[in-house]
């Protein structure tokens, strides 16, 4: 296949070849908007141009650094959400956009902090998916009184400190996992509940809408005690192996966090797949693969283009303007994946 050419840009931008032309050699002023269309076609097209006709677009542009710390980088999903990102930076017209990602192996308030603090050496403004710990906190507290905003994205944390919380209304999403286990379900029973921890607000939220619609609408089934898994693929499989064998009954479980990996495997491996109503987050390579053979009924995921493209607006409006109105918390409707729309 021949490299396009600026004629083939031209034809896909809708504007003229000088107009590229000018885009190109910024001899004269051009719309911003047309600007624009010619920059998203090159890159549609595979112009080979394309990093000089960003670099004429947005020069002029105010630069920003933006700092991103997520969880386990090996997880699809985190790395989905790295993607995400760095597509939704490059689309930002309003400013250039330069994202640092990093991640945390561990969620422990000392790992947290310390690359909480490492991200804001070099970012102007930070959003950290973590847990609500006070070293947390604390830390986001001295950065804003430094003028770094910080946002909590997917689980809240330093309520009342960080700038806003941009994700999904989590209680809705433990609602509607409870909804799908009581209208499925063959029959009444047992359902189990796995969090990753009692430390991560979002999943704390998503148990609590569990229950509570579960004692307003579906009495008849018995919630167990919630466990813990850390987020660990391996602690889920052990820990869904052992509820199988232990409730008989078993006929629901609905995995907050992460680690839907393991409840997968096990509910397969141990031929419950379509008889147990197996809720979980994300949609990833596994969720979907069992959405396909029946084996998950419902995936709960969160919009990410939606959210980061949320996310760069409001942190690039707080570096602007520390007395801007950011809102508090920005709630995205999220998506619903059955077997039947995957």
């Amino acid at each position: 296949m021949s490299r396009p050419t600026i004629a083939d840009l031209a034809r896909v931008s809708g504007v003229s070849v000088a107009t590229v032309d000018r885009v190109l050699n910024g001899r004269h002023a051009v719309r911003e908007e047309t600007a624009r269309r010619v920059y998203d076609a090159a890159q549609e097209i595979g112009y080979h141009a394309v990093g000089l006709i960003r670099k004429r677009v947005f020069e002029d542009l105010p630069r920003h650094r933006l700092g991103f710390l997520l969880q386990k980088p090996m997880q699809p999903f985190y790395q989905s959400f790295a993607k995400e990102i760095e597509v939704a930076a490059r689309s930002v017209t309003t400013a250039r956009i330069q994202a640092e990602v990093d991640f945390v192996q561990a969620s422990t308030p000392a790992a947290i902090t310390e690359k909480l603090k490492a991200l804001a050496a070099r970012n102007q403004a930070v959003a950290v998916v973590g847990p609500d710990y006070p070293a947390v906190s604390t830390v986001v507290e001295e950065l804003k009184d430094k003028g770094i905003p910080v946002f909590a994205l997917l689980s809240d944390f330093a309520a009342g400190v960080r700038d806003g919380y941009i994700g999904v209304d989590n209680r809705k999403v433990g609602r509607t996992a409870a909804w799908a286990v009581a209208k499925t379900a063959a029959q009444a029973g047992k359902v189990a509940l796995f969090v990753g921890s009692h430390r991560f607000h979002g999943h704390e939220l998503r148990e609590v809408g569990f229950r509570s619609y579960m004692r307003e609408n579906a009495p008849e089934f018995e919630v167990l005690d919630t466990l813990v898994n850390l987020d660990a693929a391996d602690i889920t499989h052990e820990a869904t192996v052992d509820l199988l064998h232990r409730h008989p009954d078993l006929v629901g479980l609905y995995a907050c966090g992460g680690g839907m990996e393991g409840a997968i495997e096990a509910v397969r491996e141990e031929g419950f797949s379509g008889k147990l109503v197996l809720v979980v987050n994300e949609l990833t390579p596994d969720s979907k693969a069992g959405l396909a053979d029946g084996t998950v009924a419902m995936a709960i995921g969160t919009p990410l283009p939606a959210m980061c493209s949320a996310v760069m607006r409001l942190m690039t409006a707080a570096i602007g303007d520390r007395d801007a109105a950011v809102p508090d918390q920005v709630f995205l409707p999220f998506d619903i994946h059955i077997p039947e729309n995957i």
